[in-house]
């Protein structure tokens, strides 16, 4: 029971922490309205890599919506479920994928772009990601320090 609740605080640090990040409003960005919904789907830990975890979220863009420059520490696989997304991380250029495609960040990856690149349709994201259990699952960066 009580590693069931540890499992569902962190879910809710995570989705709090991600949406914080993702929340434009203050950046002078779209409303907080367009911020991506994160729905945390699993959190295990990785059998043979003590004090790694590994975390299954879905993000929902609406039209237009995008995140605020944030970092993973961890690597992390993307898989556009619907519509398209325009990424990109510090030294590579963006690139916009559909639905059926993939992104790969590293665990010193900043991720610069991640926007839906339609303003008419919503896109999702399935977010799996290795992490270290201590650390954050997401941080922001600071959006002016480019590379």
């Amino acid at each position: 029971m009580s590693r069931m609740i540890f499992t569902l605080s962190a879910f809710g640090l995570f989705a709090s922490g991600m949406l914080g990040i993702c929340d434009p409003s203050s950046a002078g960005e779209p409303p907080a309205s367009a911020a991506p919904a994160v729905v945390p789907l699993m959190n295990r830990d990785v059998v043979g890599a003590p004090g790694k975890e590994a975390v299954m979220i879905t993000v929902a863009y609406q039209p237009g919506g995008t995140s605020l420059p944030h970092r993973h520490d961890a690597q992390v696989f993307v898989y556009v479920l619907e519509g398209a997304m325009t990424m990109q991380v510090d030294g590579s250029a963006p690139v916009t994928l559909r639905a059926g495609q993939t992104f790969y960040e590293g665990p010193k990856d900043v991720h610069r772009v991640s926007m839906n690149a339609s303003q008419t349709e919503a896109a999702k994201i399935l977010v799996f990601m290795i992490k270290d259990k201590a650390r954050p699952a997401t941080r922001g960066v600071d959006e002016k320090a480019k590379p």
